[in-house]
């Protein structure tokens, strides 16, 4: 057992490069292994895999608890004794005074946790409440293991391979694969805010338990709203908000922050400074292409707050450089292009500090997002439409092609200058056309959200995945906006841009914190009602509210831009072979229909169709597939 498990955990070696240490109970037929990435405690003493003081709980831990002071004071009181100060030996000796779940609840922090407890005989795997920190299980023949990524399990002595083509069909749709879902069939997701307890790994695996849930936040949120004044709510959300930022600034390592120069994480690095007494040091890469290129911005920012601001300018080639590495990074497929940026932006930031805070998080809890206030528009308008009325309507949009709605826009320009500043007409002509073919206002959300339409058409046997769907409520207990905003905090946040964030960071050995998702500022989110977050047509009113305080409206107030890359640009350009290449020649596909695959390749290539994003997602599921699932070892 000792050679297997050294051997996962050192295909996770990234995560951990400071220190490694495994232990075995071979009577129990259990191993646990661990890969140390060390930011409290640089000791010996904070080494895992540890044991409590009685010896009961055996445990190894990723994240950070970051009230463990706190929680230290408070255990000591009852009598418990530290030989170090790291983090892991308060969440032991919690566990031993107050019980696994009731010490979680207590947690303010992320972290996957995996802790057997020998009185028991019962492991019990823990991921943080809004999924910050990954946590896979494989689960078949009798055999269980757990990692921090897939490349872990895959390690392992034996791994079967079968995809999941719910799964595939879900990644295609998303870019993202929902949990509890894996892209393997015999692997899944611990989903955020759960414990699943195994005591019988011959068993079926049972189903886990939340000590959280966004959901509920939500509903409690809704049932003791926030009645006070806007300078009241202000108030709140900046305290709060200011002590999760200061809760993460605790390391023994150097410390910085990610600067993109928007509202989120401008945000974060403003508290940041308020409460440091040098210089915080701030991260931001900008490339050559000007509408992808917020440097300035971030440039402006730093220099406004004071900070020790690192710019680094890249170029198109840079940023190209890093798509081979992506399908070793991203071992499960994950096709949203920010990962580019992201991790090119976290290796720079690695050059000089081992912690980053971000400010992943606003856009979902404050009403950020564009499609938010274009969903409420456009969905709240059409979705009382008879059906017919919107297929015929429908029908019409989507007769004319992307490339005529786009023409027609050249012509009415010169006539009308307010008709030209749409980007992208006909991409969005159409996708209006596919929103009004939904049955429900959650198909229409399903449809904002979805690349491909009908991914199904590209995999042999598809099942189409409702894990999405489910996620958007259809009841009267929210507004269409709290529905999508759940519906994101639910899948999208922790399955497409935590796990990017995280992937990306531990690639370079880099810890990412995220204080904007301290559960706390999730609650009070819930406990604000709309006019706190959208407000004059714009989202994240009291994030902005916030920031004014430290710096000029005039740097931050202007047109979202997104942190991504010109993917269509690439995949037309200095791409098209290698993508062509990867899509079209080599074995027949086991998992994806090559006719289906052709077709719309073709139509991309002539300009037929726009949706650059659908095309990312079959190419990377093809440098997927020839990384981690060779054809002959293929199974569907």
């Amino acid at each position: 057992m000792h050679e297997v498990t050294e051997r996962m955990s050192a295909a996770i070696a990234h995560r951990g490069p400071d220190d490694s240490g495994i232990w075995v109970d071979a009577e129990a037929g259990v191993a646990l292994g661990f890969r140390r990435l060390s930011i409290v405690d640089l000791s010996p003493l904070g080494h895992q895999p540890m044991q409590s003081a009685s010896r009961r709980f055996t445990m190894i831990f990723n994240g950070e608890v970051y009230n463990h002071p706190a929680l230290r004071r408070e255990l000591e009181a009852f009598g418990c004794r530290f030989r170090g100060h790291s983090d892991t030996e308060v969440i032991l000796a919690a566990f031993e005074q107050w019980g696994i779940e009731p010490a979680v609840r207590r947690f303010v922090g992320m972290f996957a946790i995996a802790v057997w407890d020998n009185r028991r005989r019962e492991l019990s795997l823990i991921r943080d409440r809004l999924g910050i920190k990954p946590l896979f299980v494989y689960h078949h023949a009798g055999l269980l293991a757990f990692g921090s990524e897939l490349k872990a399990l895959v390690a392992g002595d034996e791994f079967d391979r079968t995809l999941d083509l719910s799964a595939l069909t879900a990644y295609l749709r998303y870019l993202y694969v929902p949990a509890p879902r894996s892209i393997f069939q015999h692997v899944v997701k611990i989903r955020p805010g759960h414990v699943l307890t195994i005591s019988d790994p011959a068993a079926p695996l049972p189903e886990s338990s939340a000590f959280w849930s966004v959901e509920t936040a939500a509903r409690e949120g809704h049932a003791s709203r926030f009645a006070g004044d806007d300078d009241k709510a202000v108030r709140e959300l900046e305290g709060l908000l200011t002590d999760a930022v200061r809760l993460r600034m605790q390391a023994d390592v150097p410390l910085g922050a990610l600067l993109s120069g928007g509202i989120d994480s401008s945000t974060v690095v403003a508290l940041m400074q308020a409460s440091a007494d040098r210089p915080v040091k701030t991260f931001t890469i900008g490339f050559d292409q000007k509408d992808f290129d917020e440097a300035a911005h971030a440039r402006a920012i730093a220099d406004h707050l004071g900070t020790d601001h690192t710019e680094l300018h890249l170029t198109g080639a840079d940023a190209l450089a890093v798509i081979p590495r992506l399908a070793e990074m991203f071992d499960e497929p994950l096709a949203d292009p920010s990962q580019i940026p992201t991790f090119l932006v976290c290796e720079l930031a690695r050059r000089e500090v081992t912690v980053a805070l971000t400010g992943d998080g606003g856009d979902e809890l404050f009403g950020g997002y564009n499609r938010y206030l274009q969903g409420e528009q456009l969905i709240g308008r059409f979705q009382n439409w008879p059906r017919s009325m919107r297929k015929l309507t429908a029908a019409g949009v989507t007769s004319i092609s992307e490339r005529g709605w786009n023409r027609m826009q050249s012509a009415v320009r010169p006539v009308f200058p307010s008709a030209g500043r749409t980007r992208h007409i006909g991409a969005k002509m159409h996708k209006f056309g596919e929103l009004l073919r939904a049955e429900s206002s959650d198909g229409m959300y399903t449809s904002l959200l979805s690349a491909w339409q009908s991914p199904e058409s590209f995999v042999p046997s598809a099942v189409t995945n409702g894990n999405h769907e489910a996620a958007f409520h259809s009841d009267d207990d929210f507004t269409l906006l709290e529905r999508m905003m759940l519906a994101d905090q639910s899948a999208y946040l922790p399955d497409d841009l935590l796990a990017k964030v995280d992937r990306a960071s531990m690639a370079v050995s880099l810890e990412a914190r995220v204080p904007i998702l301290d559960h706390r500022v999730v609650e009070l989110s819930w406990r604000l009602p709309r006019k706190f977050k959208v407000r004059g047509g714009r989202g994240k009113w009291i994030l902005r509210q916030i920031l004014y305080k430290h710096v000029p409206s005039a740097l931050v107030d202007r047109e979202k831009m997104g942190f991504s890359v010109p993917l269509a640009r690439w995949l037309l350009g200095p791409l098209k072979d290698w993508a062509g290449d990867l899509l079209l020649s080599g074995d027949e596909n086991p998992f994806l229909r090559r006719a289906a695959v052709r077709k719309q390749w073709d139509r991309f290539l002539a300009g037929r169709e726009s949706n650059a994003a659908g095309v990312w997602a079959l190419v990377m599921l093809q440098a997927w597939q020839n990384r981690w699932v060779p054809t002959r070892a293929a199974q569907v």
